[in-house]
């Protein structure tokens, strides 16, 4: 009698804890609405919350051009913006000015990167590497854009060099500084036990210490590429015929407000699009290295 009510109580007791998420003891499956309720957005959740900002923005936008609020001098409305475009295509300029310029910021980019990761290699692996180069590099990355434009033009003159020289300048900072910072930080055991296995130097760089630092290098070389495209709009206002940068300083000389606005929007897009595609590789890379 007294094993039948033992039984009977723990029958009762499992059923109660399976009811009560709260008694639910460890080993028993949690219910699948709360795992759900948990989870991460899915992709279409995040494409159609990251939209709804953009569509109230351009909705204010419409709304206020179309009240009157703002002159058509001050903000014009979407529909000029969309007629600038088309306007620029008819002429066949639109796809040629956003291929000069997204081919400067590739070269740049990619020339910034490849120095800035060497050198943050130096910088990070080289306790006298650091020294010689740290107080020099930390003053340098304190220059504004801008301040560079005249002299390299006085150097370089009004070609693609300069152009893509200031480019490189804004991407290899982030490059370098997140490498240099991330080396100095690996793990100095995986870096004893690489050494055990024989591994010395670039062999020691690149099969240990390199990919613990991929996240990082992948974040760094993400932030270099948006820095690279600020870096554009300093490099195409003074000294270019061409470009995105070029409709921004020549839409202001002519008071065309629809015209620098569509160059925004273009840089925006742009921008927006190549951030996409390095998040792309880099979470291919960090499966990969990491």
């Amino acid at each position: 009698m007294t094993d039948q009510t033992t039984a009977t109580m723990e029958r009762e007791g499992r059923a109660n804890a399976l009811g009560n998420p709260m008694l639910t003891p460890v080993g028993v499956r949690a219910q699948p609405g709360a795992a759900r309720t948990r989870g991460s957005l899915g992709p279409v959740q995040r494409i159609l919350l990251g939209a709804l900002l953009p569509a109230i923005v351009l909705g204010a936008w419409w709304l206020s051009t179309s009240t009157g609020f703002f002159a058509p001098h001050q903000l014009p409305s979407p529909v000029a913006v969309v007629q600038a475009g088309v306007d620029y295509a008819e002429r066949g300029l639109l796809g040629t000015y956003i291929a000069i310029s997204t081919q400067r910021v590739l070269i740049g980019f990619i020339a910034g990167a490849v120095l800035g990761l060497a050198v943050g290699a130096l910088v990070g692996l080289s306790k006298l590497g650091d020294a010689f180069l740290s107080p020099m590099l930390g003053g340098v990355r304190a220059v504004p854009s801008l301040a560079w434009v005249p002299l390299l033009l006085l150097w370089m003159g009004i070609g693609e060099e300069p152009k893509v020289v200031l480019i490189a300048i804004g991407a290899f900072f982030p490059v370098y500084t997140t490498v240099a910072t991330a080396l100095r930080h690996v793990d100095r055991d995986l870096v004893e036990a690489g050494r055990a296995f024989g591994y010395r130097g670039v062999a020691l760089f690149f099969t240990v210490q390199l990919p613990a630092v991929v996240p990082s290098v992948a974040a760094g070389l993400r932030l270099a590429l948006a820095q690279a495209w600020l870096f554009l709009v300093a490099a195409e206002l003074l000294a270019s015929s061409m470009g995105l940068g070029y409709v921004l300083s020549d839409s202001q000389t002519t008071g065309r407000v629809d015209r620098i606005i569509l160059a925004i929007v273009l840089l925006a897009l742009l921008g927006k699009l190549s951030d996409t595609v390095f998040g792309l590789a880099e979470r291919w890379a960090v499966r990969r290295w990491a």
